[in-house]
């Protein structure tokens, strides 16, 4: 398959722009420690406040939608801004019931938390969730098969490709992540507790723009998926909604199909299997099938 058959519209490459909406449910997963402390989750209700209105107003000026994934506790919280997305003609994918660490969990806890999630995120939206995102921590063998059978198209939980490829014994398809393309290593920082332990960093703005311009010039140029993943209290800073406004521009003038996680997963479904040298298949094999123990 050529890169120009790849595509629909006759695109050279795709994009998708994934905004992670935890409210302060991210940061209480990963220090549960600060529940009560205000001043510190201040730091996360921002984006609440603030980042998801920003970011829904650049998308719209822009005339972009992304995929909004999110817990449906956080829909449950905040329903408002809920409507404002899904109003915004955005996709909503779900991120669990709860913003939970996944590897402290069962599969069948898993499977629970995902049907609950998807079950309460559909009455909300009025209509069935095709995306899943691990919220924290690796998943159990078995989840793709379960997340297949829930009725989900699509996963962005995974990494280790520059395409869409599907869970073996599956038509799941996954929509690989890449650290580079995330504002949280570049950008994220808190004092107490230490995000990120050990370090601090607030990456130069024009470095960072440099960075991310200059990785989708190779996904592009190889016809492959560039896939941003972001989050309301990062990227939607009074500063930082800029440097992602220069970034989107620069993708428009390109032959790219900007699309949302699930267009791009419909799209990957009229593609034939993995190959079999696909590292995935190659796990699946040497594993005895169980190739999700070697995520």
């Amino acid at each position: 398959m050529t890169d120009c058959a790849r595509w629909p519209q006759g695109k050279q490459s795709a994009a998708i722009i994934t905004i992670d909406f935890n409210d302060i449910h991210g940061i209480l997963t990963q220090a549960p420690a600060v529940a009560g402390r205000d001043k510190t989750l201040s730091v996360w209700r921002y984006g609440t406040l603030r980042g998801v209105e920003r970011l829904l107003a650049l998308l719209a000026e822009q005339q972009l939608r992304a995929s909004w994934c999110l817990p449906a506790i956080v829909a449950a919280e905040q329903p408002a801004l809920l409507q404002r997305i899904v109003a915004g003609g955005h996709e909503i994918a779900c991120s669990g019931e709860r913003h939970e660490d996944f590897s402290m969990l069962s599969l069948p806890q898993q499977i629970a938390s995902v049907t609950r999630g998807c079950d309460q995120l559909a009455q909300r939206i009025g209509h069935a969730v095709q995306g899943f995102r691990t919220p924290a921590g690796q998943w159990k063998p078995g989840l793709a098969a379960a997340l297949a059978e829930q009725g989900i198209r699509w996963s962005s939980s995974w990494r280790g490709d520059d395409l869409p490829y599907f869970h073996p014994g599956t038509r799941l398809v996954e929509l690989p992540l890449h650290y580079t393309l995330e504002d949280e290593p570049y950008f994220a920082f808190n004092l107490s507790p230490a995000i990120p332990p050990g370090q601090s960093r607030i990456a130069p703005y024009a470095e960072t723009l440099a960075n991310l311009t200059q990785d989708f010039y190779g996904f592009h140029r190889f016809g492959l998926c560039y896939l941003l993943r972001l989050h309301p209290e990062i990227m939607g800073t009074a500063g930082r909604i800029g440097l992602l406004r220069e970034l989107l521009v620069t993708l428009k003038q390109h032959q790219v199909w900007i699309a949302t996680a699930a267009q791009v997963a419909a799209h990957w479904q009229t593609q034939p299997d993995n190959d079999a040298s696909h590292p995935a298949e190659v796990f699946a094999r040497v594993s005895g099938g169980r190739y999700d123990i070697l995520a």
